[in-house]
């Protein structure tokens, strides 16, 4: 008998998931997203998606505003 396939955690995750994943509400994700203090999403069409490995290294790293996630990440 074939073993079950293992079920991986979401490589991307919407802006509800990362709001539940962070403990906040959607609003205060959607705010912190406009005034640049989580990571960049990616746009997938309409939809915007947030890496998850990269959302843990970011809450690793301290939570920095992006434009210092972004230097950091370049270093």
């Amino acid at each position: 008998m074939a073993e079950p396939l293992p079920i991986l955690p979401p490589l991307l995750l919407t802006a509800e998931q990362v709001a539940q994943a962070l403990g906040v509400s959607l609003r205060h994700i959607r705010a912190l997203d406009a005034s640049g203090r989580i990571p960049r999403g990616i746009r997938l069409s309409r939809s915007k998606r947030w890496n998850t490995a990269e959302l843990s290294r970011w809450c690793d790293a301290g939570a920095p505003p992006r434009d210092a996630w972004e230097a950091m990440k370049r270093e």
